[in-house]
């Protein structure tokens, strides 16, 4: 009963095959039952083999497919992880902010004298150097004033030269005058002698040998010699202020000297103000922001333009936490927003002492309120060695990229 049981499984099994074989040929194709040439059972042997191996490619090429997707996940890891490991070697030690810019010296020039613009030789971005006339303003009335000075100088230096010839006299004279009115003095009291002898002649004689009127003529004579002594020593004790009277003359050399210094003081100043009448540039640079035409009247103090000079570095406002290890002197590769192909080399020259913050007008207050952390940056000063190329400068205010080398 076993054999017979399994004998019936295999022609069952036998017969399933034959009929899953019949349902996967073609349908268009007649099988012709009664065919028992070789070559018809070759040619379905051949194409069922064909379309067994169909099956097997498309199932591989399902595998295939379904493991693409981790493939690819996998191949991205790898390259995010490389990539991620080359750029933390290329930039450790490396500190970089994009809160940096262009600064330079921008110098303001304003007119010193007020007056109407007669020559402008300057326009918009023109390149000037040190000492170049860029305008001229109208110098007449300055001309006028600095004659003017030349007239005041020249009645000073007349009334100079008059005092010290007045100091050489009075060197002279005023001792002399002494002597005369030593010596008046000496003749009078000698006349006073004289008059005092004869008035006691006069009284001492009888009385029947002279006259009444001429002992009154002895006696008015001797009075007036008395006067006449008194006034020559007056007159000596005046003409013997000799020390003063020469320091007298000399005060007045004093004051007419300055007088002098004076008038050329002011002939000085006439000369200044017809020199600001030229305006010229005070070092090289490029003139910004021409505020005045040929014909302008210009103020006194009126701003007319800006030179910017040729000396540019950048102020990179760095974080507090990226200075720790930051020092004047590190290089700094620069790259400029509006050049991208402009690579500056520069270095570090100094950091300020306090963060921008601190040196507003109205600095934050913690201690008041509620606190609230902010980060606060630090501008550190960029001197630009070299990368300009062809460039003499690049204008103040782009926004650049710092990245300074600390390590």
């Amino acid at each position: 009963m076993a054999s017979q049981r399994t004998d019936d499984r295999q022609s069952s099994d036998t017969q399933g095959r034959e009929d899953q074989g019949t349902s996967k040929r073609d349908p268009g194709r007649i099988d012709n039952p009664s065919a028992k040439d070789k070559g018809g059972d070759d040619d379905d042997a051949e194409h069922d083999k064909k379309i067994d191996d169909g099956e097997g490619d498309k199932g591989d090429d399902r595998k295939l497919k379904s493991r693409l997707p981790i493939l690819i996940a996998a191949v991205l890891v790898v390259v995010a992880i490389i990539a991620g490991i080359t750029y933390w070697l290329l930039n450790r030690g490396l500190e970089s902010t994009d809160d940096a810019c262009t600064e330079g010296d921008a110098v303001a020039i304003a007119a010193r004298v007020s007056g109407y613009v007669t020559e402008l030789n300057v326009d918009d971005n023109t390149i000037v150097k040190a000492g170049d006339l860029l305008l001229r303003i109208d110098p007449r009335d300055s001309i006028t004033k600095r004659n003017q000075a030349v007239a005041n100088l020249s009645l000073a230096r007349s009334q100079l030269a008059s005092a010290r010839t007045d100091l050489d006299i009075a060197r002279v004279r005023v001792p002399a005058t002494l002597a005369q009115a030593q010596a008046q003095l000496a003749q009078a009291q000698a006349n006073q002698a004289q008059a005092e002898q004869e008035y006691r002649r006069q009284k001492s004689v009888d009385p029947r040998a002279t006259t009444q009127s001429s002992v009154d003529q002895a006696a008015a004579q001797l009075k007036s010699n008395g006067v006449n002594v008194s006034l020559a020593q007056a007159q000596v004790q005046v003409a013997g202020l000799v020390p003063q009277n020469i320091e007298a003359s000399a005060d007045v050399v004093s004051q007419r000297q300055a007088q002098v210094a004076q008038a050329e003081a002011s002939l000085a100043q006439a000369d200044l103000t017809l020199s600001y009448t030229d305006v010229r540039a005070p070092q090289d640079g490029r003139i910004t922001r021409r505020n005045v035409n040929l014909g302008s009247y210009a103020q006194e103090g009126m701003q007319i333009f800006y030179i910017v000079t040729p000396n540019v570095w950048v102020t990179a406002n760095f974080k507090g936490n990226q200075l720790a290890d930051m020092r004047p002197g590190q290089p700094v590769p620069i790259t400029v927003d509006a050049y991208p192909n402009l690579r500056l080399r520069g270095h570090v020259e100094s950091i300020q002492g306090g963060s921008g913050a601190r040196f507003t007008a109205f600095p934050a207050e913690n201690a008041t309120g509620n606190f609230v952390k902010i980060v606060r940056r630090v501008p550190v000063k960029v001197v630009i060695d070299g990368g300009l190329g062809d460039r003499n400068n690049v204008p103040l205010g782009l926004s650049v990229i710092s990245t300074v080398t600390v390590r």
